[in-house]
């Protein structure tokens, strides 16, 4: 067994390169700063209580000034202090909030809710309660994004437990219909063209919560988040070598409908060397009775792709040159027959399968922490174990709960050395606009699948899903 160690990719922003975003934000600012078509204010809605949306002003306010890292703190690259929202810090914009650009909820509609004995009728009022205001907002006023503030009350009776333990590329079973606040109301929310933002009021409260972030990195994930969300715009990219040719990374992935009678449907989720994320649905599949593990036909796969590689060149006005596919499972004959068939038809120069999967053997390394986040073992010529999760150098520490689970790459066709393949994808877990901490597990090719299929499982097939990534974050 052949093990290396992969430095981390470096980031770029608008006046130079870094391996941490936050840090990369404050010294050189966002990538997309000096571009002179990018707006310099961005308006933010809000919804919520009078209670709600006074916090949420209050917390907007303090976002857009410095705020200072937790004191004693041992791991200082960890927890950086908060450059600050304004046109003079890193973020080279001001974020704008105002009563004029928020919606109150009456405490006496949020009882209403709360008292109705059903769950499954209080999730669906309460989406209706939002849904009206955020409608208002997007026909009326002139907002960018919208964050919705969740009383406590509210909260507690129509969220969902999420899963704990470590994050899984597995799809777990449903017993009955799903009813998911969160992602039955960004569904539902879709067609206004405003992406959304959830937040617990709790969060927003100067009262600190068991487990909660600090306010810094609280204010690093929040504001990087609505950055993006207001979009186009672009925090950072990945800082890649100018000789090569352009290329595009593709995930494909599948989601069950929400009562998991309808088969697997596909989904395409497309990045290009910007970072724009670009999402597609496919169609229903076929799930094989010996493996149960869903599969494209050589036609379905063929129009996923030629679909996928359309929408980038509306995007870029032009074709990749290379494209990179990523799947959670094996490629089927069938399937590298129909991408590849797309792609010579478009006259793609290079097409590479590989196939990332998480893996059930570990490293041990001398000590009480893990292996280090770049760690690469080569099992055999086409198998190699990647730790995206792990020590890392920069933080002095495992910033992680779980034993840290490697992922397995299985390169199934490649032009590229399989030390590249395994680099492109450490830096593709760099491109979560949705935290800071750059230590992801996936690359976003198949980390936001997950996030994209919980939500296009609330569309039905006569609506039209939004494209951009921001919508599902």
């Amino acid at each position: 067994m052949n093990i290396e160690h992969i430095s981390e990719p470096r980031l770029l922003f608008a006046n130079g390169t870094h391996i941490c975003p936050r840090r990369g934000i404050t010294e050189y600012g966002v990538f997309d700063q000096t571009q002179a078509t990018r707006r310099k204010e961005i308006n933010v809605g809000g919804i919520g209580t009078s209670h709600s949306v006074d916090l949420l002003d209050k917390w907007i306010t303090r976002c857009r000034g410095a705020i200072s890292a937790p004191l004693g703190i041992r791991q200082e690259n960890l927890r950086l202090p908060f450059c600050g929202f304004s046109q003079s810090s890193g973020f080279g914009a001001d974020i704008h909030f105002s009563n004029d650009l928020a919606r109150s909820l009456k405490n006496s509609e949020i009882k209403d809710v709360v008292d109705i004995e059903s769950r499954t009728e209080r999730v669906k009022k309460a989406i209706e309660l939002y849904y009206e205001n955020i409608k208002f907002l997007a026909q009326n006023r002139h907002v960018d994004v919208i964050v919705c503030v969740i009383p406590e009350n509210l909260f507690k009776v129509i969220a969902t437990e999420e899963s704990t333990g470590e994050e899984s590329l597995d799809v777990r079973e449903e017993k009955y219909e799903e009813l998911n606040f969160r992602r039955a109301l960004k569904a539902r929310a879709m067609p206004l063209g405003k992406p959304l933002q959830l937040i617990k009021q709790s969060s927003l409260e100067e009262a600190k919560v068991a487990g909660q972030q600090d306010d810094a990195t609280k204010a690093w994930n929040f504001c990087t988040a609505l950055y993006y969300k207001s979009g186009p715009t672009i925090p950072w990219k990945l800082d890649q070598d100018i000789a090569r040719a352009s290329s595009c990374a593709v995930g494909i992935s599948f989601y069950r409908s929400r009562d998991r009678q309808t088969l697997n449907t596909s989904l395409a989720q497309i990045f290009d060397e910007l970072g724009n994320g670009l999402i597609l649905r496919g169609t229903p599949v076929e799930i094989n009775k010996h493996d149960r593990v869903p599969k494209l036909t050589a036609q379905q796969s063929y129009d996923l792709l030629h679909a996928a590689l359309n929408e980038y060149r509306v995007a870029l006005r032009t074709f990749p040159a290379r494209v990179v596919i990523h799947k959670s499972s094996n490629f089927s004959n069938e399937e590298i027959e129909g991408l590849e068939a797309a792609a010579n038809e478009l006259k793609i120069d290079t097409v590479d399968f590989v196939t990332v999967m998480d893996s059930k053997l570990r490293l041990f390394r001398n000590g009480n922490y893990p292996p280090y986040r770049g760690t690469l073992a080569q099992l055999d010529e086409g198998r190699q174990l990647l730790y995206t999760r792990g020590s890392v150098w920069y933080y002095q520490t495992y910033p992680g709960l779980y034993v840290p689970q490697p992922i397995e790459l299985r390169i199934v066709k490649s032009e590229e050395s399989p030390s590249y393949i395994a680099k492109e994808i450490l830096g593709l877990t760099k491109m979560n606009w949705n935290n800071t901490q750059f230590d992801g597990k996936y690359p976003v090719t198949l980390g936001c699948s997950r996030k994209v299929g919980e939500i296009m499982k609330y569309l039905t097939e006569a609506e039209t899903p939004q494209i951009r990534y921001g919508y599902y974050m």
